[in-house]
């Protein structure tokens, strides 16, 4: 896995020279806006809320010693699960309401290196694919809550606290590049056999969301940048493993 997981990343170095060749900005137009806009609700309602859920969690610790001490870790811990749940709902919304901008990207990707005429995979509307969208990154955005829960309580546990860091992060871009490869895969596979396909190469998903969160750390610039270069190199790597694995192109 830790070669899939050097390969995604790799695939972001050409990313932008290929955008830059097959003329593909003007179809980032929207979903960068799309990105700001989401980003700016999102985590300007994180940062209104993040004292509230510190002052809720030092609500548990009811003794009087330690109470200052549990207070300071309790906003901290309130911060992150801010930050963690910020990113989660920031990720899935940009990359659902993308979808049907991010799909004719990723089919001119796919004839670029196969040669293949977008007709001769499934042809899905623009409504499909939004639909699809909504319904891989509102499945995924359920399972990745679901996992990044228990390992947000493991922040209270000493030294444990520092893996649980580790894992969030491979949680959180394992389920970005779930999103950013299905865009290839929708035109390929069905909804099931989509899954499965992500699951049997999840060191390219973690690969891919490693630069992805990466990204939304450099403020503004990451993340109107965020989606054209990780879809790119999603994409890439995608179609390349299509063909390595020789998997059929028609719907199961």
């Amino acid at each position: 896995m830790i070669k899939n997981i050097i390969s995604g990343i790799k695939a972001y170095f050409g990313a932008f020279s290929l955008i830059s060749k097959l003329k593909l900005w003007k179809y980032f137009a929207i979903p960068m806006i799309i990105s700001l806009v989401t980003a700016i609700a999102v985590f300007g309602s994180a940062y209104g809320l993040s004292d509230n859920i510190g002052a809720f969690i030092s609500k548990i610790w009811i003794w009087d010693w330690g109470h200052d001490t549990f207070t300071s870790i309790s906003n901290f811990i309130g911060g992150l699960i801010v930050v963690v749940i910020g990113l989660i709902l920031f990720k899935h919304i940009i990359m659902a309401l993308s979808a049907p901008f991010m799909s004719p990207v990723s089919e001119k990707i796919e004839t670029h290196f196969t040669g293949n005429p977008s007709h001769s995979h499934r042809d899905t509307t623009f409504m499909q694919q939004l639909l699809r969208g909504i319904r891989i990154n509102g499945r995924n955005l359920i399972m990745e809550l679901l996992i990044t829960i228990p390992i947000l309580l493991l922040k209270f546990i000493p030294i444990v606290n520092i893996f649980s860091t580790l894992l969030l992060f491979m949680v959180q871009a394992y389920y970005a590049g779930f999103g950013n490869m299905d865009y290839t895969l929708e035109r390929h596979f069905q909804y099931k056999d989509s899954l499965q396909f992500v699951r049997k190469h999840r060191g390219l998903a973690i690969g891919n969301g490693i630069v992805f969160i990466l990204f939304l750390l450099i403020p503004i610039i990451g993340v109107i940048l965020v989606l054209p270069l990780s879809v790119t190199a999603a994409s890439t790597r995608t179609v390349e493993t299509l063909q390595l694995k020789n998997t059929p192109t028609n719907a199961a």
